[in-house]
C-alpha cells in the first residue's frame, strides 16, 4: 500500500515562551513542536495555523499523515495535539510526532457498528460502549474507521475486543478484554418483571398493604376498631334525645 501524504510547510524556530509565541502568533503563524523516538531531540518549529487545518481536512482528520517540510527537510508526521482559544477556537498550539513508513503507529479510530443485532429484532435495545478504538497501523494503513458486525447478538449478549476480527494490518494491544457492545432486554419486560413482583407480594397469604381493600382497620386506643371514615355531605348525624 502507497504512502499518500498531504503537504505542510513549516520553519524551525529558536526561541520560546509567551513573549516569543505572541511574536509567532503576531506573524499569522503558531508555535509547535515534533516528537518521536527516532529523533534525538524534539524540534521546534513555527507553522500556519491554516495550512495545518487545510493539510488535515481529509477523510482521515487527525489521522492524516503529513509531509512535514521543515526548513526544505521532509518528515512523516502525525499531529498528535493541539491547544485551541477558549473564545475565539484559533489554533494556538500544535503537537506533532514523527513517524516511520515502515513501523507501525499508535491512533484512535473511529468505531461504526454495522447490521441489525437479532437481540434489537426481539425487542431488545443496543448499547455502543465504545465510540472509537486505538489500534497500531502503518502509517499508510491507517483506516477511516472501523465497522464491526453486531448482526449476531442476541438480547443479554455483548461482544468484546478478543472476539472481533480486525482488518488486515491493524492490532489492538490491550490486556483489557473490554466490552464494544452489549444488547439488553427491552424497558416493557422490566416493567413486567416489577408487576409481577408486585402482584406475587398481594396474593392470598401475603400481608395487605396498608389502606388497600379487605385490610382491616387500624385499631383504637382500647384494642377495639378504631370507627370508619366520616360519610358525606349527604349522612345524617343520630337525632339528640328529647
Amino acid at each position: 500500500m502507497s504512502l499518500t501524504l498531504s503537504k505542510l510547510e513549516a520553519k524551525s524556530r529558536a526561541g520560546s515562551g509567551k513573549g516569543f509565541a505572541r511574536r509567532t502568533r503576531a506573524e499569522g503563524l503558531i508555535p509547535a513542536v515534533v516528537y518521536g523516538p527516532h529523533l534525538e531531540k524534539p524540534i521546534a518549529i513555527a507553522v500556519n495555523p491554516d495550512a495545518v487545518r487545510e493539510a488535515i481536512n481529509t477523510p482521515k482528520k487527525l489521522n492524516t499523515v503529513l509531509g512535514l517540510s521543515i526548513d526544505g527537510k521532509e518528515h512523516i508526521a502525525l499531529l498528535k495535539d493541539y491547544q485551541l482559544d477558549p473564545v475565539t477556537r484559533d489554533l494556538l498550539h500544535a503537537d506533532f510526532i514523527d513517524v516511520k513508513e515502515n513501523e507501525q503507529v499508535k491512533v484512535k479510530v473511529p468505531l461504526v457498528l454495522t447490521g441489525k443485532a437479532a437481540g434489537v429484532l426481539e425487542g431488545g435495545i443496543l448499547s455502543q460502549m465504545r465510540r472509537e478504538l486505538e489500534v497500531w497501523a502503518l502509517p499508510a494503513a491507517i483506516p477511516m474507521s472501523i465497522e464491526i458486525d453486531v448482526s449476531p447478538l442476541k438480547i443479554a449478549q455483548a461482544l468484546h475486543i478478543n472476539e472481533v476480527k480486525l482488518p488486515a494490518g491493524i492490532t489492538v494491544k490491550s490486556q483489557v478484554n473490554y466490552t464494544i457492545a452489549v444488547v439488553t432486554a427491552p424497558e416493557v419486560e422490566k416493567v413486567a418483571e416489577v408487576v409481577a413482583t408486585a402482584a406475587v407480594a398481594g396474593a392470598p397469604g401475603a400481608p395487605a398493604a396498608a389502606g388497600a381493600a379487605g385490610a382491616p382497620a387500624a385499631a383504637g386506643k382500647d384494642g377495639a376498631a378504631a370507627p370508619a371514615a366520616a360519610a358525606g355531605k349527604d349522612a345524617k348525624a343520630p337525632a339528640a334525645k328529647k
